[in-house]
């Protein structure tokens, strides 16, 4: 019925970095019974507000509280690892978790993030290829040769060959490296080219195609659901916006990503009605029972948790009942 969204923004005017992360956790263990179909986990390095740099680490807390929701490392920058060493992490949370997280590679798109890490921001493609192609091959728990060294990760993974992984990205070498591997592909915008493209080097490569998706323009990022749709603009309108001018801040110019808004005030996105939406509980019923879950974002921005729990309950007490 619904998912989470976690990114652990904490700009200066919302919780505390502590208080969020308490209540992320605490969040998904309450709702795995209650509707929630996977939480989804971001990264990003060096951002003024805390943005998550270590998903890894959250998801393994969230694992360990939790018996059942699927998670999503979506994405996780692969040029930024030691591929070695993170199959050894993936198979430690695959343990822990019993095989319920799950990886979306990405190269990222922030010059000043390979600079802290010290990587070539325009050898980033080169790279995750190297990375990709290792990582692959350890997250199995098989041993192999790579380059005259002996590999072989330990203890084996939960899940036979590894965790489930794809690679994401909006641009025809990103869908290429998914099919070249037989990876599900994750787009940030409805292009059937990319599709066909994706399905096409799957095919070329010796693999079925697997999942791909290709989010439409109009399709909301992140939901609200609210009995009093005005009141909650004003309460939740500076954190959505937060999250709006962070994201366009860093993408100026890309006009053609799902998740972007490029409005400068709440008003505006409210209006806009596309990537952040508050929807009434009549409005919720009608998305689901449409065969889309709702795609809750609630702690964004930095938002209080008091004021997520509130807003959870709502889909929980009011919308759910509806669907039953």
């Amino acid at each position: 019925m619904f998912t989470f969204r976690f990114d652990m923004r904490a700009p200066s005017f919302g919780a505390p970095a502590r208080d969020l992360y308490t209540a992320a956790i605490e969040m998904t263990e309450w709702a795995e019974d209650k509707g929630l179909l996977a939480a989804l986990l971001c990264e990003h390095h060096g951002a003024e507000d805390g943005y998550l740099p270590a998903p890894l680490i959250l998801a393994s807390a969230i694992a360990a509280r939790t018996k059942k929701v699927p998670l999503s490392i979506a994405i996780i920058q692969l040029p930024f690892y030691d591929p070695v060493r993170l199959a050894e992490e993936m198979s430690v949370i695959d343990i822990i978790s019993g095989g319920r997280v799950s990886y979306v590679g990405g190269l990222g798109y922030l010059p000043a993030e390979y600079e802290m890490m010290g990587e070539d921001f325009k050898s980033r493609g080169k790279i995750a290829d190297e990375k990709l192609s290792l990582l692959l091959k350890a997250k199995t728990g098989e041993p192999f040769e790579h380059e005259g060294r002996r590999i072989h990760v330990t203890p084996p993974p939960f899940t036979p060959g590894g965790p489930r992984m794809g690679w994401g990205g909006g641009s025809p070498p990103a869908a290429r490296r998914a099919g070249k591997h037989g990876l599900d592909f994750m787009a940030q915008k409805e292009n059937p080219a990319l599709g066909e493209l994706y399905a096409e080097t799957c095919r070329a490569n010796g693999h079925t195609p697997g999942a791909c998706f290709l989010p439409p323009r109009d399709m909301p990022t992140t939901t609200f659901v609210a009995e009093d749709v005005d009141k909650a603009w004003e309460e939740l309108g500076d954190f959505l916006m937060h999250d709006v001018l962070s994201y366009a801040k860093w993408n100026e110019g890309n006009d053609d990503t799902s998740s972007l808004s490029f409005v400068k005030n709440a008003a505006e996105l409210r209006a806009e009605n596309r990537s952040h939406r508050i929807m009434s509980v009549d409005e919720a019923v009608g998305w689901v029972k449409g065969g889309m879950p709702l795609s809750l974002h609630p702690l964004i921005g930095g938002l209080p948790p008091e004021l997520g729990w509130k807003y959870l309950r709502i889909v929980t007490d009011k919308v759910l009942p509806q669907l039953r």
